[in-house]
């Protein structure tokens, strides 16, 4: 069942697919780097407790991730804290890094990919349908 959330003026369901690219597609990501980025992203999300990280993996030059941003944010918003923390801790933990991308602080290429997960365009269809067929009272949101 899809999880909703309440806060003081709206409840929603906003999931997006994240997928951030190293600078230059370099292959930095190992278990160790990765483990430690982890880290580092839970510390945002004790930082801004709206912002939930659900579920991240990577592959050796990007990272997918599952994440909650709430409609008052901007996913572009969310996406510049992830790069702009993890880059500056990732840097101090491993040198390296320092040498791979001499001449600039960002270890993560300017752009990124996103798209929404959520419910589907036919059960959506389905549920503004039956809008006054089934509901007496205030609607709630329910899928089969």
């Amino acid at each position: 069942m899809i999880e909703l959330i309440h806060s003081s003026h709206c409840v929603y369901h906003c999931d997006y697919h994240l997928v951030i690219v190293t600078k230059y597609r370099k292959p930095v990501f190992n278990e160790g780097i990765f483990a430690y980025f982890k880290l580092k992203l839970a510390g945002i999300s004790d930082h801004h407790p709206v912002i939930r990280i659900k579920q991240v993996n990577h592959d050796k030059d990007h990272l997918h991730l599952l994440v909650t941003i709430p409609p008052t944010i901007a996913v572009g918003k969310v996406v510049g804290l992830i790069k702009q923390n993890t880059a500056r801790e990732l840097k101090q933990k491993f040198p390296f890094l320092k040498q791979i991308y001499w001449g600039t602080d960002a270890i993560w290429s300017e752009g990124y990919f996103v798209s929404t997960v959520g419910v589907d365009q036919q059960v959506i269809m389905k549920y503004i349908e039956q809008q006054g067929k089934k509901d007496s009272g205030q609607t709630k949101f329910e899928i089969d």
